[in-house]
């Protein structure tokens, strides 16, 4: 036990996060993903490291520690040696003016880099090689052509921070510093809150994209792992990351809270490392709890989303090799009769000519009712049996076992429904009886699963369930048998999805 007159705690452990975009990175963590990089570049030199998104400097910090131990026979002279690293191996840009003070505290041990406090005595500026490098959006239709910020809510005066931040605004990031790295490495900013009429916008992307224009060595980030089948704006980075031969491990934690403690972080966290010179499979590592499942050779291009545990791609393997159609092709698209979750031009009371709509308002189910006129989209539709399945689910198997989606129920016809529900279309209701048996399984729903990572269940994450014949009520064990699961297969399968009880909610 540590003497507590003695014990010095690390102050970087006890950061509370700015928010649940910018999250602070815990030395362990920090290390963690070092620990990816080649034992020799801490005997090198030469060897040179950016943090393009620093916050709190403890990349830099300890990659300054493995580079003093190793450079010790090198540069024998410990001033000289810490000199040597923090002046010529070591740069980063700020994120924000209160970080850029922060993060040279706790790397140059003052606030100012060139004080007679500063454990480097070779600055001739107070900035030293950890800059904050004042920017501004470039706005274009009222948004900024390189981060997309709104011009409505982040067009702000000079003494409030802008979330410009340097490394993503300007074409040619290798103008930043005149240099070649050859590791980058950070957590960067993950998105730009709302400017009340739109969804967050994602940036983490942005800083992964412009680091591989640097073309370092080695570049590892911490992000969300929602790109890996989701998020918005996020399609072309997904199939850029997964067609990237060069990213060549990957770990996994599908519940951020185990990495940054009290953040929620929708579909977890991720660290990878790209690189450069060396393509191949990837190392996938997925971490939950106490359980740690992998490093397993993956080919992160096999599909368009990524399927994040190995245990998973088994069981579905087994699936498709029966090539039967989707499920999606009896599956409405979002919004199919053009009405939002908030439509409310309906009533409570039955008319003529009026058919029942279906809705979800504030996580309440509820049952109105539409002239028939009044139905301008998908009337086609109004006639057939349906199966409702709202289109909000869990949160993406933060908790486990997850239900995935939530619970089904058959609509008669005829029947319309608000955006706030998915539907399966059939002609009887025997077809929709069978439809709903086959959602309720737990096969169905971890089908399901493997596409979903956040809590919207859109049209796409169903791509993967097969159809059956809709003659009689599904089971999971007629399900397990028909695609020949093992043991095995099935105790992961209940392992990662609860049962669903035969009651509407």
């Amino acid at each position: 036990m540590l003497n507590s007159n003695s014990y010095n705690p690390d102050v970087l452990t006890c950061l509370a996060n700015l928010s649940n975009d910018e999250v602070f990175t815990s030395p362990q963590l920090a290390n963690r993903m070092l620990d990816l990089l080649p034992d020799d570049l801490w005997k090198d030199k030469s060897a040179t490291f950016l943090d393009p998104g620093c916050k709190s400097g403890v990349f830099l910090r300890e990659i300054a520690k493995r580079l003093d131990e190793g450079l010790e026979h090198q540069i024998p002279d410990c001033q000289q040696r810490i000199n040597h690293i923090f002046n010529n191996q070591l740069f980063a840009l700020a994120i924000t003016e209160l970080t850029a003070l922060l993060s040279r505290r706790s790397v140059y041990c003052s606030k100012t880099a060139n004080s007679k406090y500063s454990v480097c005595e070779t600055f001739d500026n107070s900035a030293g090689n950890i800059r904050l490098d004042r920017v501004v959006h470039t706005w274009e239709n009222g948004r900024c052509v390189y981060c997309g910020a709104s011009r409505e809510a982040y067009d702000r005066g000079p003494g409030l921070e802008s979330h410009a931040y340097s490394f993503i605004h300007i074409e040619n990031p290798e103008e930043l510093f005149n240099m070649k790295f050859d590791v980058i490495i950070g957590n960067p900013p993950y998105q730009l809150g709302s400017d009340g009429g739109t969804r967050d916008i994602p940036i983490y992307n942005k800083f992964v994209a412009q680091a591989t224009k640097l073309n370092p060595r080695f570049l590892s980030m911490i992000i969300p792992s929602r790109w890996m089948s989701s998020g918005l704006g996020l399609s072309e980075f997904r199939s850029t990351m997964l067609g990237d031969r060069r990213i060549r491990k990957l770990v996994d934690y599908p519940v951020a809270s185990e990495v940054f403690t009290g953040v929620e972080v929708k579909g977890g966290i991720c660290y990878f490392l790209w690189d450069r010179d060396n393509e191949g499979d990837c190392e996938v590592t997925t971490i939950r709890g106490d359980n740690t499942f992998g490093p397993i050779n993956r080919n992160l291009g096999e599909y368009d989303v990524f399927v994040r545990d190995s245990r998973a791609l088994k069981i579905l393997h087994k699936v498709q090799l029966k090539r039967e159609s989707s499920i999606t092709e009896l599956l409405s698209v979002d919004k199919e009769f053009g009405w939002t979750s908030n439509f409310d031009e309906f009533h409570n009371d039955r008319r003529s000519g009026d058919v029942p709509i279906h809705y979800i308002r504030k996580t309440k189910r509820g049952t109105g009712w539409i002239n028939r006129t009044e139905i301008n989209k998908s009337s086609h539709f109004v006639d057939t049996w349906k199966v409702l399945v709202p289109k909000a689910g869990s949160d993406g198997g933060q908790k486990i076992p997850d239900r995935v989606l939530g619970k089904p129920f058959v609509a008669s016809s005829p029947s319309v429904c608000t955006q706030s529900y998915l539907f399966f279309f059939v002609e009887s209701a025997k077809k929709a009886a069978s439809i709903e048996s086959y959602l309720r399984t737990k096969f169905f729903r971890f089908l399901v699963s493997l596409r979903k990572i956040t809590q919207d269940a859109t049209r796409s994450t169903y791509t993967w369930v097969p159809q059956q014949s809709w003659d009689l009520l599904w089971s999971d064990e007629e399900l397990y048998q028909k695609y020949d699961l093992s043991k095995e297969d099935i105790d992961y399968i209940d392992l990662m999805i609860s049962p669903m009880e035969v009651v509407n909610e």
